[in-house]
């Protein structure tokens, strides 16, 4: 596994300290040849310009939640293939990359060039204050288990119904989590877990199920992975769900065992997991 800072020099990008497009394709295609427009055509460049620019500009304006980020990912990635290894027994195939992003997200693994890359997007994890060493922690791990869903398993599958591709983000989110926790080893582990996060969803399981499956079934646009959702005034709803989940499955299955499942054997395990939760 490779590891990659391009933050370190970001000040290229800010000419007289104001972001340029120009100078930043210039800066992304010096470590990602070929790559920028993978970047600009991404939906929430397209269609949120106007809102990403100062989350951008941001960068440079808070200097001391850059370096703090920096010196947490360099904390967090120091030995991490001996803790992967340590941990599953095995390797991963990739290269974690600290960069300057168009609000493309905090973490997005993204095959570029033919190779794995972890991108963790400076940019939004200023503007989330993901920037703490527990929050790096929980960023990493969790886009590191992405990753070794694709290289030990299946993460990409495509559906034409909404219903299972939702149904499966909830599972590789889910594994991903599990994966998370594993490695931090505590898995009462959630970086999210502020004002009261996790103590709410500990009460509230069984209400937040029937309400994901509601709005499954009614095939209604709710989205329920992200910090800009909302689900009774909080966040990133899914992951503590699809957290669970897998916890379910994994009562009678290894984790190795689960990470081929085909959207059968999803359904089948929701299914049950939901019974239980009714009762």
């Amino acid at each position: 596994m490779k590891i990659s800072n391009q933050v370190s020099n970001i000040d290229i990008v800010f000419p007289d300290g104001k972001f340029s497009l120009e100078k930043w394709t210039d800066y992304i295609e010096t470590f990602l040849p070929n790559s920028s427009h993978i970047f600009l055509e991404d939906a929430d460049v397209v269609h949120q310009w106007s809102k990403c620019l100062p989350i951008i500009q941001d960068v440079i304006k808070k200097g001391s939640k850059l370096e703090e980020a920096i010196e947490s990912f360099i904390t967090v990635t120091i030995d991490l293939d001996q803790k992967l290894r340590d941990q599953f027994g095995k390797s991963l195939e990739a290269e974690i990359i600290l960069y300057l992003g168009l609000c493309n997200g905090a973490g997005w693994v993204k095959a570029i060039n033919g190779q794995t890359r972890v991108l963790l997007g400076i940019e939004k994890i200023i503007e989330l204050d993901w920037c703490d060493l527990n929050s790096m922690v929980g960023l990493i791990y969790h886009e590191l288990g992405h990753v070794y869903q694709e290289q030990y398993g299946t993460l990409e599958r495509m559906f034409d119904d909404s219903q299972d591709q939702l149904l499966w983000q909830l599972f590789t989110e889910g594994i991903a989590m599990y994966f998370e926790h594993k490695l931090v080893g505590d898995f009462n582990y959630y970086h999210q877990d502020k004002h009261g996060w996790k103590e709410y969803f500990d009460h509230n399981l069984d209400t937040l199920k029937k309400d994901f499956d509601r709005d499954l079934t009614t095939r209604k646009k709710q989205n329920y992975f992200g910090d800009w959702t909302n689900y009774h005034n909080f966040g990133d709803s899914g992951y503590y769900l699809g957290t669970k989940l897998i916890h379910f499955i994994l009562r009678t299955n290894d984790f190795d065992s689960i990470l081929s499942f085909d959207i059968g054997q999803v359904k089948a395990y929701y299914k049950e997991f939901l019974e239980v939760a009714y009762q």
